[in-house]
């Protein structure tokens, strides 16, 4: 994925570490499911992430232009169409919707796209120009967020992939009897159980962050 993400990987090694080695009180958890069956612990703070606090800030602020915005190449009409259309549906029927929606648009890395080694871009961004890993799970977030998903239901996940051993990035999904996984690099949605090959490291939302442990 970026450099950034291996320092952050290395950083959370040394905390899982530090973890096990003093005894911590209690965890609050996700409702009824761990995720990739982890311990996770739930964390408040986004000092470590300034990436996903500009997220956040600068997609509240954003305002398309035509400018920022171009006819023919910007496909935020495009997005907000896909969103006025799925909304009263069944939160699966817009998971699976949103899912498709965003894995139509390119793979791109963020050298290319912004002159960078990490950047993590904005609905408007990514609609404009692509995006790599963590930028496919940051507008599927924000679609279902404006689909009415609430945060405590949703987090963008940093896991590190067992097989091509490389970090990556995908949206997972809270529901009832399930957590099921956004991913750029497969096309349907699929629940956590069926995955064998993702670690996660970190996982966050708008509202808290999760450390995971085995």
């Amino acid at each position: 994925m970026k450099i950034v993400v291996y320092i952050w990987i290395h950083v959370f090694a040394y905390l899982v570490g530090a973890a096990f080695s003093v005894a911590t009180a209690a965890e609050n958890h996700s409702p009824d499911h761990k995720l990739f069956s982890t311990r996770e612990e739930r964390k408040e703070g986004f000092s470590i992430f300034p990436q996903w606090v500009s997220v956040m800030r600068r997609h509240a602020e954003d305002r398309p232009t035509p400018e920022n915005c171009p006819v023919n190449l910007c496909k935020v009409p495009e997005w907000l169409d896909m969103i006025s259309s799925m909304r009263g549906h069944a939160p699966r029927e817009q998971v699976a919707v949103v899912n498709d929606f965003s894995n139509r648009f390119r793979y791109v890395l963020d050298q290319d796209n912004y002159g960078r080694s990490d950047y993590w871009a904005i609905p408007r961004e990514f609609l404009t120009l692509g995006g790599d890993c963590e930028d496919f799970a940051i507008i599927k977030y924000f679609s279902l967020r404006q689909l009415g998903i609430p945060a405590e239901s949703l987090r963008v996940v940093v896991v590190q992939d067992a097989n091509l051993r490389i970090p990556h990035a995908v949206l997972a999904v809270y529901m009832r009897d399930d957590i099921f996984i956004l991913d750029n690099q497969v096309r349907e949605v699929v629940s956590h159980q069926k995955i064998a090959h993702y670690v996660p490291v970190f996982s966050l939302n708008e509202r808290n962050w999760w450390m995971h442990l085995p």
